[in-house]
């Protein structure tokens, strides 16, 4: 709106006296203002202040009104004058509601106990009331003239106890809808003193024409068969907010369990955009025919385009669809959820700091609005005056350059909010934030007609849904989204953009998930996620194998951040940390919660890795390297949280090590590869043994359970000392005698073998420090070549008669010339040549060491280097043909060159008799 922008207001005078509704309160309050101290209210400055009300013969009701005027002049004053931050503001007005309802709701249930007596529960026990704050207040957030949404809730259906002779006994049900009566008399009726807050009740089951009151069960039944998906957006913020002396209670715990199952569901919940469309549509028209003829209102910084409500449904949606799965996303401050959102790579870190200033200054703007009048309005004002005194307390030199920043903030947030929502705009967010643009759809065909766009193959796969019991009983709703996914499925097999044999492998995935609507809305919402797993799909059959073990994995797939990125130790370990301290802040941490939370985890960055492999973007071996820090992380973790809910534990920290032997060891783990993995301990504590084993019990049932969202890794502990006759965790000294053959019970050589791919994966730093001193003992020991290589040439013909080929077959593993044969070469070269040759004491692997074997005269000119290169490449195809399925065979002469690069390092290393 075109406004001048001539300034009344003189540089350096005070500016909160503009506000009428400061002049008004110091003409009516004037001789009260000190009995507030100095600095932002608090709330036990309040309650003092409150108290000394009371004491001047004030009630109940005049001193929570005279209170809130004294709160309120101050504010004013910090804020214009002061320039206080926001969070001095919200948590002053917020401390203050709690303030009121504390003692509304004792002075409520005081009076109604001493004529009814107090409400009794089914064994006689006493009932708690609950009052839970809804949005602002919930997030401790309000603004200066909000009202409060409330719900109240009590704990049992009952009778009161009556009063001592016996009369007045009523049912709890009347009880508390009387305490309700009572509280907003006290709260928000309003008298010469004004009102303490405006309540609002039509949050409540059934709104404005439910009970005032109503009873735990009753809640829970009405959420879980009556709950809209609305209501999941209002609840997302609630929060127990008074009596004080019940927030705390262990019987608040039961409440939380019905509220955050409604909130959040277990799978990722992309339903929900449909309906916050609709709510924001709503929102929308109501604003629209709120300032039809009043073209004023149209600057409303709550409800108008790019307002307040937008970033707050902007984070609220992100919440809703991923908190579920990620506890850590469920803040109720909307400025602390931005933030997380942005950690857990939902929104990039720019957008998130963009929106949450949009948020303070509009925030901050709202707040000087209200100053003015105390109204409850979000419209900017009309008059040249207020208007340059909002900027101008804003910090802004004169309306102009306030309305330009005003301006600018508000088209950021409505063009996050569109794009969220599938508007225009450009799509920028990564990990399952954004949905992609949606423009308005045509009804899908019926099956018959959508049949007929189909090509051969993939008709062929969705006839078979004509009689398909699953299909057949879908709802309307979720028949069309299914049809629609299909359609553009087509659409896209037309313009060659997807593979047909992809389109049947969707279908494939499809089927067994149609009850679980979510996977239909969020490849509707989100179109690159859709075409993204399409190529996935397509690429090879462990993938689809994989998606349908672990559906709820496709939300990684959006964004080019998934496919630019390597698996992040400190960052992965920094959001299980998070989600643990979430979900133990509410009380939800019992095991099976953990065990699903590491699982969940786990397949996600299994599958991001799987992502990046299939679009060719990383190579084997870093595929490989990925995955084993992975599983060293996922060791770790899963071992600290066992030691902490280890019931006999007898230490803060367990003196204890896990070594990793095969694949873990050496670095070169694939997918589904299991763990091979020895414990050992060093703690003289008598309880040792016992405790230890109990631990590692534990920590592999941890490991290898299956829940309802699959296992972690199967563990394999053959390789401990004495195999599978011995001991499941050993303690360090016997593991080191065993390993250095001190002793009548010592290690085989094919142990020493595998000691060469031994690696320390976690434990205390003085284990590891002795376990790599025994490691470079072992290897380096002095041995009769002769007979290490008879034992290991033994060994490596007993492997293959173990992995017998057809014949005409070249197998990359287990054939002459193929992976093992490599491998074996490795072996001996480190335990026969380690001690002259140091370089080969580290364990980095069959390529670098062949490399470092042939620098230091061992293998003559070319070996090393062109079996190294062959080796790369034998892994490289065995890779691609487990990602397929398919065979680890080739016919020759394929892989020629390299099987003879093999072989030509086992004649160097042992001779002709191969």
């Amino acid at each position: 709106m075109p406004l001048p922008c001539n300034d009344p207001f003189q540089d350096g005078e005070p500016l909160a006296g503009h506000s009428r509704f400061l002049q008004r309160l110091h003409r009516r309050y004037g001789s009260d203002l000190t009995l507030l101290p100095d600095g932002a209210p608090r709330r036990a400055a309040m309650d003092a202040v409150c108290d000394a009300l009371l004491a001047r013969g004030n009630d109940t009701g005049t001193a929570l009104r005279v209170l809130r005027q004294l709160v309120m002049e101050r504010l004013i004053q910090l804020d214009c004058d002061g320039q206080a931050p926001l969070s001095d503001i919200t948590c002053a007005v917020t401390e203050l509601a709690e303030l009121a309802l504390d003692r509304a709701c004792r002075h409520a249930r005081q009076e109604l106990d001493t004529r009814h007596g107090a409400p009794q529960g089914p064994e006689g026990q006493a009932v708690q009331l609950w009052i839970i704050g809804m949005g602002k207040l919930g997030a401790r957030e309000l603004n200066v003239s909000s009202d409060i949404d409330l719900i109240y809730v009590y704990e049992h259906d009952g009778d009161t106890a009556g009063t001592p002779d016996g009369r007045g006994k009523i049912s709890n049900h009347e009880y508390f809808a009387r305490a309700v009566k009572a509280i907003y008399s006290l709260v928000g009726d309003t008298t010469e003193h004004g009102f303490v807050f405006r309540v609002d009740l039509a949050l409540r089951p059934n709104g404005n024409s439910g009970p005032a009151a109503v009873s735990l069960a009753a809640l829970e039944e009405y959420l879980q068969v009556q709950g809209r998906e609305w209501e999941r957006f209002a609840w997302l913020k609630s929060r127990v907010v008074a009596p004080r002396d019940c927030i705390a209670s262990t019987e608040v715990q039961a409440l939380r369990g019905v509220v955050l199952p409604f909130v959040f569901r277990r799978y990722l919940d992309y339903s929900v955009f449909d309906a916050l469309r609709l709510l924001h549509s709503q929102i929308r028209d109501h604003a629209a025919k709120r300032s039809a003829g009043h073209p004023e209102r149209a600057n409303d910084v709550k409800l108008s385009r790019g307002g307040i409500r937008e970033i707050e449904f902007t984070v609220q949606l992100l919440q809703v669809v991923r908190g579920g799965q990620f506890p850590e996303l469920r803040r109720r401050p909307t400025l602390d959820a931005l933030q997380r959102l942005a950690q857990a790579g939902l929104m990039p870190q720019p957008t998130a700091d963009a929106l949450a200033r949009a948020y303070v200054f509009l925030r901050r703007v709202e707040h000087r609005i209200q100053y003015l009048d105390d109204q409850q309005t979000h419209v900017l004002p009309t008059r040249d005056d207020d208007l340059a005194w909002i900027a101008r307390t804003m910090g802004y030199p004169d309306c102009c350059a306030f309305l330009h920043e005003l301006d600018a903030h508000r088209e950021l947030v409505a063009q996050e909010f569109d794009t969220l929502l599938g508007g225009n705009g450009k799509k920028q967010c990564s990990k399952g934030g954004c949905g992609g643009p949606r423009a308005a759809a045509p009804p899908p065909p019926e099956l018959e007609a959508l049949l007929e766009q189909l090509p051969p193959g993939f008709r062929e796969r969705v006839a078979e849904w004509r009689n398909h019991p699953r299909v057949q009983g879908l709802r309307d709703e979720t028949r069309a989204r299914l049809f629609r996914l299909v359609q553009r499925t087509a659409q896209w097999l037309t313009e060659g953009r997807v593979t047909e044999e992809a389109a049947v492998r969707m279908a494939n995935w499809l089927e067994p998930l149609l009850r679980r609507d979510s996977y239909l809305a969020l490849l509707l919402e989100r179109p690159s996620v859709h075409e993204q797993m399409l190529h996935l799909l397509g690429a090879a059959r462990w993938p689809a194998r994989y998606l349908l073990q672990h559906p709820g994995v496709i939300d990684e797939l959006v964004g080019d951040a998934l496919l630019a990125e390597r698996f992040s130790v400190a960052d992965f370990e920094r959001e299980l940390a998070m989600r643990l301290a979430s979900i133990t802040s509410t009380g939800e941490d019992d095991d099976e919660t953990l065990l699903n939370l590491l699982r969940r985890a786990q397949h996600a960055e299994t599958f991001r890795t799987l992502a990046r492999d299939v679009e060719h973007r990383i190579t084997v071996e870093q595929v490989a390297d990925d995955l084993s820090a992975l599983a060293d992380s996922v060791l770790r973790v899963t071992a600290q949280w066992c030691w902490s809910r280890l019931k006999t534990r007898h230490r803060e920290v367990p003196q204890f090590a896990v070594i990793g032997y095969g694949k873990l060891g050496g670095k070169e783990l694939g997918y589904g590869s299991d763990l091979d993995i020895v414990f050992v301990f060093d703690d003289d504590d008598e309880r040792a043994p016992e405790v230890y084993a109990a631990f590692v019990r534990k920590l592999i049932n941890w490991l290898t359970v299956k829940t309802g969202e699959g296992d972690l890794y199967e563990i394999d502990t053959a390789l401990r000392p004495n195999g599978s006759s011995g001991l499941l965790v050993t303690r360090f000294e016997a593991y080191a005698n065993y390993q250095e053959r001190r002793g009548s019970n010592t290690a085989w050589t094919w142990e020493h073998q595998a000691m060469t791919r031994a690696r320390f994966v976690m434990g205390t730093p003085e284990l590891e420090a002795r376990f790599d001193a025994v490691r470079t003992a072992v290897i380096t020991s002095a041995r009769d070549p002769a007979l290490l290589r008879g034992e290991i040439v033994a060994m490596r013909e007993k492997v293959r008669q173990a992995h017998p080929t057809r014949d005409g077959q070249f197998d990359v593993k287990h054939s002459r010339g193929g992976m093992v044969d490599a491998e074996f070469a490795v072996q001996y070269l480190v335990l026969s040549q380690s001690a002259a040759h140091p370089e080969l004491v580290a364990n980095v692997g069959n390529i670098a060491l062949l490399q470092r074997a042939e620098q230091v005269g061992l293998l003559p000119a070319g070996v090393g280097h062109a079996a190294a290169d062959a080796y790369r490449e034998l892994r490289r195809v065995q890779h691609r043909a487990r990602l397929d399925e398919a065979p680890t065979q080739v016919t020759p002469p394929a892989l020629q060159a390299e099987r003879d690069a093999v072989l030509a390092l086992w004649t160097a290393v042992f001779g002709n008799g191969h």
